[in-house]
């Protein structure tokens, strides 16, 4: 009979992750918890007696309130791969806002490595790479930790590049999962000798497939192709014109996958960022954008009055531009960062903006996505955040600004490059 067949003992499991252990491990196979920190089972001390009376407490001295019930104990960060990548509709058919939301959890601790374990494996030999969390695994191929399992950060995560007369900083922020932002540097020298210093930022739009693979590749193909056409003598602004077409090819590019690879990922749609340019040169300052990403001029002589360079292409932007809404109501509205214009294959019309600019005094361009004006958006804000050495410290002053971004919550990828302006002579650095 069913009743008297032999019932089959259950294996512990794991108080991490609840996996099925085997007799005489030390560490769960799925989550790599350390099994010897597990401590004992609490006693049974109910805090009602079945018989309805008051329980005795545990050292079963009578007249003593009973023992409070043990709170359970935290359990450690999760230290397997992350979840998958949201794969709902990135639009909403009512408003046209793009969601992209997707289910990470809103930040990635690293679990403190246990130094029993370090503390028997041999350190890597130089040129290997070692973790950032126990200092002493080798990182395999996958990027984690062969001693303690952990995920090694992203070489994206955060990025800083000084080259003299313009510096840039891009940090993945507090809550998203990866940095999505990318930027290009670089210096030419002119037909008649002069510099001229060139920045773009990319930002990449989450709720499109590949959006880190479209920043990167925007921002290359920006930087190099006026890296290109400015010594040939190209006017600066239409070098800005065509880099943005330059941008615009390299992203459409990457949606061209194989058929097959569309039909086991319906739900994939095209890679897509936006780009904001400086180029500054003796007496010029060029401004090129598609989508929100922007740029702002602030003067050195902090009396005079900043401003900012660029228009969004944004829903909020339309709304002001119509005369719909004034500035606060159109950025206070949920749609108000849904962009109207972007590098992909999917955008509806290359619309490149250009602008130029022949400034009367000293100042610094401050070239950046969303992830910082979010938190200094009118130009009187950044000029407040922006210190008043930037002209000379450009690296300095891309750190300060996303602190400041980094400070007041973090919650987007920040990408900010500082270009003093005039450009300095060809050779000269800065301070």
């Amino acid at each position: 009979m069913m009743s008297q067949m032999p019932q089959q003992t259950a294996l512990s499991r794991c108080p991490s992750c609840e996996e099925p252990l085997e007799s005489g491990d030390r560490f769960c196979g799925a989550c790599g918890y350390d099994l010897s920190a597990v401590p004992a089972p609490p006693g049974d001390h109910p805090t009602i007696a079945m018989n309805g009376g008051v329980p005795l407490p545990p050292d079963g001295t009578p007249g003593m309130p009973p023992a409070a019930p043990q709170q359970p104990q935290p359990q450690p960060p999760y230290a397997g791969s992350p979840p998958p990548p949201f794969t709902g509709s990135p639009v909403s058919p009512a408003s046209g806002v793009r969601f992209d939301r997707s289910p990470e959890p809103d930040e990635y601790p690293l679990q403190a490595p246990d130094p029993r374990v370090a503390t028997d494996v041999p350190t890597p030999p130089d040129g290997i790479k070692v973790c950032v969390a126990c200092r002493a695994g080798r990182v395999d191929s996958d990027g984690y930790c062969e001693n303690c399992g952990h995920a090694q950060p992203r070489e994206r995560d955060h990025m800083e590049q000084d080259i003299g007369p313009v510096a840039a900083v891009s940090d993945r922020g507090l809550r998203h999962h990866r940095n999505e932002d990318a930027f290009g540097l670089g210096c030419a020298a002119l037909p008649d000798g002069s510099a001229a210093v060139v920045a773009i930022v990319c930002d990449g739009v989450s709720s499109a497939t590949r959006p880190d693979d479209a920043s990167l590749a925007a921002s290359r193909a920006a930087s190099e192709s006026l890296l290109a056409a400015l010594p040939h003598g190209t006017h600066p602004q239409q070098a800005m014109h065509e880099a943005i077409v330059a941008a615009s090819h390299a992203v459409n590019a990457l949606a061209e996958e194989p058929a097959t690879a569309r039909e086991h990922a319906p739900h994939q749609n095209a890679p897509a960022c936006t780009l904001v340019g400086a180029v500054v040169t003796s007496g010029l300052l060029v401004v090129g954008w598609v989508g929100d990403s922007r740029a702002y001029w602030v003067p050195v002589d902090r009396s005079t009055p900043p401003a900012r360079l660029t228009e969004d292409d944004s829903w909020a932007a339309q709304m002001v531009a119509a005369g719909l809404m004034n500035e606060a109501e159109a950025y206070a509205d949920e749609r108000a960062h849904a962009i109207t214009g972007w590098l992909g294959a999917d955008a509806y019309e290359l619309e490149p903006h250009t602008a130029s600019f022949k400034p009367d005094r000293p100042g610094v361009v401050v070239v950046c996505t969303d992830g910082l004006w979010n938190y200094a958006e009118a130009a009187e804000e950044m000029a407040e955040v922006l210190p008043p050495d930037a002209a000379v410290r450009p690296l300095h002053s891309a750190r300060v600004l996303v602190g400041h971004a980094l400070d007041g919550g973090g919650h987007d990828n920040v990408t900010v490059a500082v270009v003093p302006f005039p450009a300095p002579p060809q050779g000269a650095g800065s301070a």
